[in-house]
C-alpha cells in the first residue's frame, strides 16, 4: 500500500476470514487494525459499501459495492470482497491508494476518491436519530 493504514471492523473481519481467503487479501488481513464496528472512521471501505474508486494506471473510474460472494452482482456494480478490486478495496480510506497484482499478473493503482454509503455511518446516524434499520442483513 501506498499509505499504510488498512482498518477493518471487527465483523467483517471475523466474516472474510471464515471465507479463507488466500494470497493478497489473506496477507491484508493479516496487517489490518480491526476495531469495533462503532469505532470505524466514516471515511473507511467496509463490506457494503458503496464507492467511487479511480483505477489510476488504466484511468478507469467505477463506482461499485463491495459484497459477499453469494451477493455479488456485476450488472448491479455488485463486486465480491474476493474478487480483485473488493479485496483492494476492503478497509481503504478516502483519498487512499493501494497497488494491488491482479489475475493478468499486472500491478495496479487503485485509489479511492468517494465513499458514496458506508453501513456503519449510516447505522450511527439513525441510532442518534433515535430510528433503527434492520434493513441490511450482514
Amino acid at each position: 500500500m501506498i499509505e499504510d493504514d488498512l482498518i477493518i471492523t471487527e465483523r467483517d473481519f471475523e466474516r472474510v476470514e471464515a471465507l479463507r481467503p488466500e494470497g493478497q487479501l489473506e496477507k491484508e488481513l493479516e496487517r489490518a487494525l480491526v476495531v469495533p464496528d462503532d469505532e470505524v472512521p466514516g471515511s473507511v471501505v467496509t463490506m457494503h459499501s458503496r464507492v467511487r474508486y479511480l483505477d489510476e494506471t488504466i484511468g478507469l473510474r467505477r463506482e461499485i459495492q463491495i459484497v459477499y460472494p453469494e451477493q455479488a452482482d456485476l450488472a448491479e456494480g455488485k463486486v465480491s470482497v474476493l474478487a480483485p478490486v473488493g479485496a483492494a478495496l476492503l478497509g481503504v480510506s478516502v483519498g487512499q491508494t493501494i497497488e494491488w497484482r491482479f489475475p493478468d499478473g499486472k500491478l495496479r493503482k487503485l485509489r479511492v476518491e468517494e465513499l458514496l454509503f458506508q453501513p456503519e455511518a449510516h447505522f450511527a446516524m439513525r441510532r442518534k436519530e433515535g430510528g433503527t434499520d434492520a434493513s441490511l442483513s450482514t
